[in-house]
C-alpha cells in the first residue's frame, strides 16, 4: 500500500512544482497540471483519456522540458506497470529533462527491475533512455552502488549491449572483481567476439592489468549511439534553458572558449556549458552545505588550489573543453577514467554530429574545422592524444584529396601513439597522396611526422626520467607499448620516412624547400639519444645526404654539418655509455652505423676541406669519379670545385668576402690560403654558419689550413 499511495503523492508535488516554478504557458500549465493529477488517481491499466493526457505531457515536455519532480514520478509510474506498455513507452519517450534527472528517480527505477514487473521492452527503452540523459544526472553516487546489480543484467541478451555502455560509463577501478572479469570471458565465449563485451574488458584491463590476461586491441572501441529519440530534443530544450538561466543568474560566469569571438557562434549546441549539479538543480541549500566547490564560481588558478580536493568533474565531460583550469584538473588527478569518458564524448560527437560535413554544407564544414581545432588544442595541453582521433584518422585517410581539413588532419596526426600498425594503417594511405601533391604539402606531411616522432621521442625522455627516479608512471598502462616495441616503432617510422623522402626528393629534382624540412626530420633523429635518452642512431641514406651536401643553399650546407655534429656527439656518449645504467642492456650501436657515420665525414671533409671529392676509395660510401672523365669535363681544378671557398653554396659568402676586404679587385678567390684563409673562416661563422663552425672544429685540426 505505501508503494501504491507514493506515486500520487509525488505527482501531486511535481504538479505543485511545475506550477510554482512555470511562469508563462497560461493553458498549456494548468493542462499540465491536469494530466499530472490524471496519471495521480487513474486506476486502469488503459484509461480512456489516457493517450490525451499523455498528448499534454509531451507538448509541454518537447518544447520546455520536464522539471526534476516531474520526470521522478512519470518514470516510477512507467516503470511500476501500473498502465498498458503502450502508454508506458509514450511516457519513457516524453521523459526530457529541462535541467538535470534526479538520482533518485533511476534507482527507484532499476529497483522495478528488479521486481520483473515491467516487461522487456520497457526495461530496454528505460536503459537507452538512461544513456541519453546519463551526462545530467544531478549524482551518481546511489548508481555506483548499483553496480553489481547492473553488472547482473549482462546475462540478458537483448539487454547486453545497452548494460555494457551503461558499465562502461559509471566504470571505477574499485569496480574491477575478478569474478567480473571471469564473467565477461565466459559471456564472450558464450556469445562470440562483441564489440561491446570487448570494450569493457578492455576498460577492465586499464583499471586491473594483472586480472586480465586476454590480448586485447589497444584502444577501446565505442559503442554505437541509442540514443536517437531523446538526443536531439533534449539539446535544444537544454540549451534554451541555459540560454534563458544565463539572463537571470547573475552569479555564473560560463567560460567562453577563445573560438567565441567569432560572431557567428559555433558549437552551442555540441559543447555543453560547464555546470554543477548544485547549480543546476537550482537548490541554494546543496550549494551552502555541500562539499563540492561549484564549477560556475571557477575562474582563477588560485580557486583551482585552493578547492583542489572539492573540485569533481562535471556531469557532462564535454564542458571540460570550455575551462583551461578543468583540462589542469584532468592533467593532476590520477584518474584514467576522467580522460577515458572526455574520448568517448568526443567519439560519440565525431560519429552523430559530423557525418555529412563534406559537400555543399559549407557552414557544417567550418564548424567542423573549428571542433577539429579545440581537439587539437585540447591535444596539446594534455600532452596526449585520444583514441576517437585515431579511429577518425583511419577512416578518413583512405578518402582524403589533401584540401578538405588539410591542417586540422595533419596536426591530428601528429598524436598517434607509437605502435607496430602505425605505417600500415595511417602512412601507407598518405603515401599515395604525398607522391602526387605539390612540393608544399609534402614539406607540410614531413613537418607533421617530425612533429609526430618528436611526441614519441618526448614520451620515451619521460617515462625513462621517472625510471630513473623510481615514481611510479602514468605513462605505462596497456594503450603505451614497451620500451623494445617503442623502438621498433621508432625504428620502422624513421626506415619508412627515409625511402619516402627519397623517392620525393627526386620526384621534385631536390627542390631546396623540401631538403630543408626533410633535414629538420634527421635534426631530430639525430639527437634521440643525449636529448632523448633513446640509444639508438639512425644515419640518413646516400639520396639524402649527397644531394644535402652538394646542395646550392648554404642554409642547407649548414644544417647537414650541423647534424654530422650532432650524430658525432651522440655516438662518442653511447661509445662511453657505462652498461649498467644502460635501459636497454641487450642494444648496442652497431659497427656498421659507425663505419657509416665515418664515411659521410671523410666525404664531406674531402669536399669542403682537402680538396679530396670525387677520389676513388672503396672503403669510403663515396661519389668515386676516375680522373679521365672528370678531364673530359674540362672543369679547372676539379677536385676542389666543393671546398668551402668554391662550393657552389658558400661561393657567395668568399665573393662578398673578397669585396669587402680588397674592394681595388686585387684579389681574387685563389688568394684565399694561408693567413687569409684563417681569416675567411672567420668570417663564414659570423654570417651564422655555426653548423659548419661544429663540424669543420670537430672533424678536422684548424693547423692543417697553413697547406690551403
Amino acid at each position: 500500500m505505501e508503494r501504491s499511495r507514493a506515486p500520487s503523492i509525488r505527482l501531486r508535488e511535481a504538479a505543485a512544482a511545475a506550477a510554482a516554478v512555470v511562469v508563462d504557458g497560461g493553458g498549456g500549465l494548468e493542462s499540465l497540471q491536469k494530466a499530472v493529477e490524471y496519471f495521480s488517481t487513474v486506476k486502469e491499466r488503459n484509461p480512456s483519456k489516457g493517450n490525451l493526457y499523455l498528448d499534454t505531457i509531451e507538448g509541454v515536455a518537447f518544447e520546455k522540458g520536464l522539471l526534476p519532480d516531474v520526470i521522478e514520478a512519470l518514470l516510477d509510474v512507467a516503470m511500476s506497470a501500473r498502465l498498458v506498455d503502450r502508454l508506458n513507452t509514450r511516457m519513457l519517450k516524453c521523459l526530457i529533462p529541462a535541467s538535470v534527472v534526479p538520482e533518485n528517480a533511476v534507482t527507484k527505477a532499476i529497483s522495478w527491475m528488479c521486481t520483473r514487473k515491467p516487461s522487456m521492452n520497457i526495461q530496454l527503452l528505460f536503459i537507452k533512455w538512461l544513456l541519453a540523459v546519463f551526462d545530467l544526472l544531478n549524482s551518481k553516487k546511489h548508481l555506483h552502488s548499483l553496480y553489481g546489480i547492473i553488472f547482473f543484467y549482462l546475462q540478458n541478451d537483448k539487454l547486453c549491449p545497452y548494460i555494457c555502455h551503461l558499465l562502461y560509463l559509471l566504470t571505477r577501478k574499485e569496480n574491477v572483481k575478478r569474478f567480473r572479469v571471469k564473467k565477461l570471458i565466459e559471456l564472450q565465449s558464450k556469445m562470440g567476439m562483441q564489440t561491446h563485451l570487448m570494450a569493457l574488458l578492455l576498460l577492465y584491463k586499464i583499471h586491473a592489468p594483472e586480472y586480465v590476461s586476454l590480448t586485447l586491441s589497444g584502444k577501446p572501441k565505442n559503442f554505437q549511439a541509442s540514443t536517437s529519440p531523446w538526443k536531439k530534443i533534449i539539446e535544444r530544450v537544454q540549451n534554451n534553458g541555459y540560454r534563458q538561466l544565463a539572463k537571470t543568474q547573475s552569479l555564473v560566469n560560463f567560460i567562453e572558449p577563445p573560438m567565441r569571438k567569432r560572431k557567428r557562434k559555433m558549437h552551442r549546441d555540441i559543447i555543453p556549458f560547464i555546470s554543477s549539479a548544485a547549480h543546476m538543480t537550482e537548490l541554494p541549500r546543496s550549494v551552502i552545505h555541500s562539499k563540492t566547490f561549484p564549477l560556475e564560481q571557477l575562474t582563477t588558478f588560485s580557486q583551482l588550489l585552493q578547492n583542489f580536493d572539492w573540485i569533481e568533474f562535471p556531469a557532462q565531460m564535454g564542458s571540460v573543453l570550455r575551462s583551461p583550469l578543468l583540462l589542469h584538473y584532468i592533467n593532476w588527478v590520477k584518474d584514467d577514467s576522467a580522460f577515458l569518458r572526455l574520448d568517448f564524448w568526443l567519439a560519440q560527437t565525431l560519429q552523430e554530429e559530423f557525418t555529412d560535413c563534406k559537400g555543399d554544407n559549407l557552414q557544417k564544414e567550418e564548424e567542423f574545422k573549428e571542433f577539429l581545432n579545440i581537439i587539437i588544442r585540447t591535444q596539446e595541453f594534455l600532452l596526449e592524444g585520444f583514441s576517437c582521433c585515431e579511429e577518425f584518422l583511419i577512416k578518413s585517410l583512405s578518402l582524403w584529396d589533401s584540401s578538405w581539413c588539410s591542417t586540422q588532419i595533419l596536426a591530428l596526426l601528429t598524436w598517434i601513439p607509437p605502435s607496430s600498425d602505425v605505417i600500415a594503417l595511417y602512412f601507407d594511405p598518405l603515401m599515395k597522396l604525398f607522391f602526387t601533391s605539390s612540393v608544399y604539402f609534402k614539406c607540410s606531411v614531413i613537418e607533421s611526422i617530425t612533429n609526430l616522432l618528436v611526441n614519441w621521442l618526448t614520451w620515451h625522455s619521460v617515462y625513462i626520467t621517472e625510471m630513473d627516479k623510481q615514481i611510479p608512471s602514468d605513462l605505462e598502462s596497456p594503450q603505451k607499448p614497451s620500451l623494445s616495441g617503442f623502438m621498433n616503432s621508432v625504428f620502422e617510422l624513421v626506415e619508412f620516412c627515409a625511402r619516402m623522402f627519397t623517392m620525393a626528393l627526386q620526384m621534385e629534382a631536390y627542390n631546396s624547400l623540401l631538403i630543408h624540412f626533410i633535414l629538420n626530420f634527421y635534426e631530430t633523429v639525430s639527437d634521440m639519444y643525449l636529448k632523448y635518452s633513446l640509444p639508438m642512431v639512425i644515419m640518413p641514406p646516400d639520396g639524402i645526404f649527397y644531394p644535402a651536401l652538394l646542395s646550392l643553399e648554404s642554409v642547407s650546407l649548414n644544417q647537414l654539418c650541423y647534424i654530422m655534429h650532432r650524430y658525432r656527439a651522440n655516438l662518442v656518449a653511447l661509445k662511453s655509455l657505462d652498461p649498467n645504467k644502460n635501459v636497454y642492456p641487450d642494444l648496442k650501436v652497431s659497427r656498421k652505423i659507425f663505419q657509416q657515420f665515418n664515411a659521410f665525414v671523410r666525404v664531406a671533409v674531402s669536399c669542403l676541406w682537402t680538396s679530396g671529392n670525387f677520389v676513388q676509395d672503396i672503403r669510403l660510401m663515396s661519389i668515386g669519379i676516375e680522373d679521365h672523365l672528370l678531364e673530359q669535363t674540362k672543369i679547372p681544378d676539379s677536385k676542389s670545385s666543393f671546398t668551402v671557398v668554391n662550393h657552389p653554396a658558400l661561393m657567395g659568402h668568399a665573393i662578398n668576402f673578397i669585396q669587402k676586404g680588397w674592394p681595388n679587385g686585387r684579389k681574387r678567390l685563389h688568394a684565399i690560403q694561408g693567413k687569409v684563409w684563417n681569416w675567411y673562416m672567420k668570417y663564414l661563422y659570423n654570417q651564422g654558419l655555426n653548423g659548419l663552425k661544429y663540424f669543420l672544429e670537430g672533424s678536422t685540426h684548424l693547423s692543417s689550413s697553413s697547406g690551403h
